[in-house]
This record gives C-alpha cells, structure tokens and sequence, in this order.
C-alpha cells in the first residue's frame, strides 16, 4: 500500500525559517515606506474587496508569493494606517520592535494559558510584569499580587470594565440578598452611574450584565469643569436614585476621557462610592501610561480609594495591540463572578488553591501569553525610555497647542492636558448650525487627502476636531505638516466654501492614484 496522502506540513521548522524572514521583510519595508500610503484608507464602497476575492477557498495550495501579491493589491488599499506618524485619529495604537518581537513569540510559543498548569511561565510572567507596572504608575500595594488583589492582562477596556462590571453585580447580589430581597428584585434596581464622557463601553458592560439601560443613570458634565464630572452632581444623581429605589452599586470615574481627555476628581468619587456602599472602577485606558512620569501622576490621586482600574498599554506605551492592564484589591470578587471549573479543568494546583488561573479574572476562558510582549516592551526600553517616549508626545502636543493658539481663525475647546487638543475652525457669529458644517467639511477635506487622519467629537453640542499625537513614528515634521495642511485647507474652505471642498475632494488625491500602481514594498520584498 502506498502512503496516505496527509497533506501539507503545518509546521516545518526550515520552511517556516524561509516564509518567515520573508514576513519579517515584508513588515519592515511595510514600515520604511508606511508614508508613501494615504492615511485614511481610500476606499469608499462597502463591499469593495467581495468584488476582488474568490468566492470560495481554493481547492489547491498557493505559493505565499501570490498571497503577498494580493496582500499588495487587494488588502494594503483597504487599510487605514494606524501606524503612521500622519495619523492623529481616536487615540493612538502603538506598536515597537520589542511589541512585534514580544507578539512573534506569543504566537510562535502559541500557547493556551487559561490555567497555571498550562504553562507556569505565562500565569507567573504576568503577574511580574502586572506588579512591575503596577509600581511604575505608583498603584497602592492592594492592587499588587501578595496580599488579596493583582493585575491581570485583558484584551481591550470594554473587557476590563466588563469584568469588573459582573464581578461588582455579584457582589450586590450577595449583599442585597442577605437583606431580604430576591434575586430579580435586585436585577431589577440594580444601578450603574457615571458621567456623559465615560466611554460606551460601560454600555455594553451593563447588557452583558444585565442592567436594565435605564438604570445606568448618566451624568451630564460641562466646559465649566472641563467635562470632568462633579462630584455634587453625581451625590445628587444618587441621592435621587435612592429616593426612586434605584440600589446604586457601580461607579466608574475616568482618567483621560475619549472626547476631551478630561480627568475626573477620583479622591472625591472614591468617597462618594464609599458613602453608597459602591464599586468604584477608575478607567485610564489613555492617560494612565503618562502616570508613568512623576508630573502626570498626581492625576491618578485618589486611585487609592477604587475597587479596580485599568489601563491600556497598547494606547501609549508601545506594546502592540491587544494589552488592557487591570488590578483589583479583592481578586476573589472576580474568582466568585467568573469562575467554573469542569472536571476536565481540574488539577492538582487549581484544587490546593496554590496558583492563580486566569480562566476565572476574565470572560473566555482561553487566552494568549499576552505578558510577553509587555515584559518585552519594558526590559527593552527601561522605564526612563518609556517615560522619554511620554515626554515628548506631550510636548509635540503642545506644539500643535501653540500653533492652534496663534491662528486667529481656530479656536480651543478644552485646555490640553496630556496628547490631545481639541480644536475648531471658528464659525461666523450667524452660521446656522454652528460651525458643524464648516468644520465637518475641513475634516473630511484633510483625511481625504491621504496626507494625515484625524477625527471628531461633540463637546457641549459644539462639532470638535481632535488631533491626538502618540504615534511611534510622529516627528515634528509631522505635526509641523498636519498643522500647514489644516490652515491650508481652511483657507480655501474659508474663501470658497464648503461645495467646492467637497466636490474637489471627490478626485482622485495623487497619493491614492500613486499607490493604484505598483508599491516599492512589493517590489523591493525578497520574496
């Protein structure tokens, strides 16, 4: 009988070899020529890469050249390039050579590491570099492995804040069931409360949990305190909610909010939450990496009094996205939310209460070696590395602050404390909505060139521009660059408005038409 056909190798160590050199080229030149790309992909029609893929999967194996060829020609157009020095959009994602390297081994070492016994090294990495971090950003000793708390690696915020969020409703389950009431009683009344710049994710948090949406009671904030919320209106909020009987379990502060990157006065929420008999969770997705520096830690006062926080490495500190840092004091709370444990999970170790498993501080059960490229990011570039790299995002940000401020025609919304600046074109005194159409309109005009990409938020019903700089890549040129290209693009706005904006802009931009041709990374690959 002849051999049975079993298909390709999935892994052959010297193929492999060759492939991934070839991947490793690939990415480095993706990175040398990343500027020669429009920021803001260029694709405008939904549906756009259906008409360039087969519709099934081929039958036979094809050579990894024809891949990168269509990785070129098909893929490449439809992404918006997040790594840019150009783009100034959301907040950043950032990515190093230690990220990418640290990321290389996670999937090379393709580990599932749900439990302890599944590879030691991943439980015990974690917690190391959680704890390092944790004395980075100057975190209270509760949140640090040892006594009851620590830190564990999630994959974004939303899942931060909706771990915490379920472990939190467990324990006001438990409280309020000892007082008398039942289960779908408690459900029912049980109350979320934070302001109107907290992230939507907590939205989302309350339907995993469960909290009725009209419990969520959402504090509205103003330029009055720089949409941080204010701790007399959130007593009110809850006062009243009690009188409605509302049971107030659940408060989220923020450090660094999406629109405006306003920092909330977490000393006195803490004591709020306290008064209430509350959890209080602090969100620093962005700004907690700049606590890293003494001058910016003073921001995280009051931390001492939260229940959980988290922060984003994968925003500002130069680990590769996915990598959300978050600490309790009590992990048991997430353990008595999250855990279960088939006998097919049970070990030795687990049952003796000797490690922690991870399985039972997050929603999936299984999970990447996430640490390594933390731990990477951190040996590689030393906390004084990480903080320079801080340090000066901050001060390219108050470049561009000067520049907004030396242009009489712009105007800033909100004063800037770490990397973002909120800005605006100023409107005439009788335009009708405002300035939403002139600055929209400047907006789209900017990312449809290619040359840069920022976004917007609503602050006090006021359409605002946000230029937020911590891309790995952004240099002076850059800021210098994006600043000349908005007063441009003003100054023909502001002189032949808004209708010859757009339809120019549905031109062809030379970047795009360049990039419809064969790119040097493609050419120059060795492949």
């Amino acid at each position: 009988m002849g051999e049975a056909n079993i298909g390709p190798k999935p892994i052959d160590a010297e193929e492999f070899r060759k492939h991934a050199h070839e991947m490793v080229d690939f990415i480095a030149d993706y990175y040398r020529d990343i500027e020669s790309f429009p920021v803001r992909s260029q694709v405008s029609q939904p549906g756009y890469l259906k008409t360039l893929l087969p519709p099934a999967a081929p039958e036979d194996p094809e050579a990894l050249e024809e891949v990168f060829a269509d990785i070129q020609s098909k893929i490449i157009p439809g992404v918006t390039h997040w790594q840019s020095p150009n783009f100034f959009g959301y907040y950043p994602s950032n990515s190093s050579t230690a990220g990418l390297l640290g990321e290389m081994l996670s999937a090379g070492l393709n580990i599932v590491g749900f439990s302890w016994i599944t590879s030691p090294a991943a439980t015990e990495l974690e917690i190391i570099v959680l704890d390092w971090l944790a004395k980075l950003l100057k975190l209270p000793d509760e949140f640090l492995f040892g006594g009851n708390g620590g830190g564990v690696i999630q994959g974004t915020a939303s899942e931060a804040v909706s771990v915490v969020l379920l472990a939190a409703r467990t324990r006001a389950i438990s409280e309020n069931k000892r007082k008398g009431l039942s289960e779908a009683e408690i459900l029912s009344k049980l109350a979320v409360y934070t302001s109107d710049q907290t992230h939507s994710c907590l939205q989302k948090g309350c339907a995993i949990a469960g909290i009725p949406l009209e419990n969520l009671v959402i504090v509205p904030t103003d330029s009055s305190t720089n949409y941080a919320v204010s701790p007399a209106a959130m007593r009110q909020a809850l006062e009243d909610g009690v009188k409605q009987g509302l049971l107030p379990f659940f408060l989220c502060g923020t450090v660094g909010t999406t629109s405006s990157s306003a920092v909330d006065p977490l000393s006195a929420l803490g004591d709020i939450a306290k008064d209430f008999g509350m959890w209080f969770h602090v969100d620093a997705a962005y700004a907690g990496s700049a606590c890293i520096c003494p001058e910016f830690r003073h921001h995280l006062d009051g931390v001492e009094k939260a229940d959980s926080f988290n922060m984003n490495a994968h925003k500002w500190l130069l680990t590769n996205f996915d990598c959300s840092a978050l600490w309790v004091k009590e992990s048991s709370h997430l353990v008595s939310a999250l855990s279960t444990t088939p006998e097919f999970l049970r070990n030795k170790a687990s049952d003796l209460n000797q490690v922690v498993d991870y399985k039972d501080w997050q929603i999936p059960l299984g999970r990447r070696f996430r640490s390594l490229k933390l731990w990477f990011v951190m040996r590689m570039n030393g906390a004084s590395g990480l903080r320079s790299y801080i340090r000066n995002h901050v001060r390219l940000a108050k470049r561009f602050e000067g520049f907004v401020r030396e242009d009489p025609r712009f105007q800033l919304l909100v004063p800037r404390t770490f990397g973002l600046i909120c800005f605006r074109l100023k409107p005439e005194s009788d335009d009708p909505d405002n300035g939403r159409t002139l600055n929209s309109t400047l907006l789209e005009a900017v990312n449809s060139s290619g040359r840069m990409f920022i976004t917007h938020t609503v602050l006090s019903g006021v359409y605002t521009l946000r230029m937020a700089i911590g891309g790995p890549l952004t240099q002076d040129k850059h800021v210098d660059a994006a600043w000349k290209l908005i007063q441009e693009e003003a100054t023909t706005l502001l002189v032949k408005g808004p209708s010859h904006i757009l339809a120019n802009n549905l031109r062809l931009s030379p970047i795009l038409a360049n990039n419809l041709r064969l790119s040097p990374i493609l050419a120059n690959n060795r492949i």
